[in-house]
């Protein structure tokens, strides 16, 4: 990929070509190169919320929606604290550009889900569990 100027320029260009519309962002994503959309996916051009939604493709509640939204997508690098459920925070990160959800007190890890499937393994998970 080339540099952030060309980043920026694609950036834009999808999401003129998308519009709102998440469905559509994560189909013009699918069709870049894996180094561009790796390069991407962990910018500060999409926030946390675009990279949730290309990865699972479900629309979290709207509380999960907004943080997300207000994070950049290079934020998941370190992750991001999406929701609480009892003692213990829903972290969502990447992880050599794989998505990550962990369910943590900060000092032991509850449940880890990787990969596309994570979400909904996630969402099981604290269905039967909690």
């Amino acid at each position: 990929m080339g540099g952030y100027t060309e980043l920026a320029d694609l950036a834009d260009a999808l999401f003129e070509a998308s519009g709102d519309d998440d469905e559509l962002l994560a189909e013009r994503l699918d069709t870049l190169d894996e180094e561009t959309r790796g390069a991407l996916i962990s910018s500060d051009f999409l926030n946390a919320y675009q990279v949730f939604y290309y990865f699972f493709r479900e629309t979290p509640d709207d509380l999960v929606m907004e943080r997300l939204q207000l994070h950049a997508a290079s934020d998941l690098a370190r992750g991001i604290a999406v929701d609480e459920v009892d003692i213990y925070d829903l972290i969502f990160s990447l992880d050599d550009g794989e998505p990550l959800l962990l369910l943590t007190d900060g000092e032991t890890t509850l449940a880890r889900y990787r990969g596309p499937g994570a979400y909904a393994a996630m969402v099981r998970y604290l269905d039967e569990s909690l």
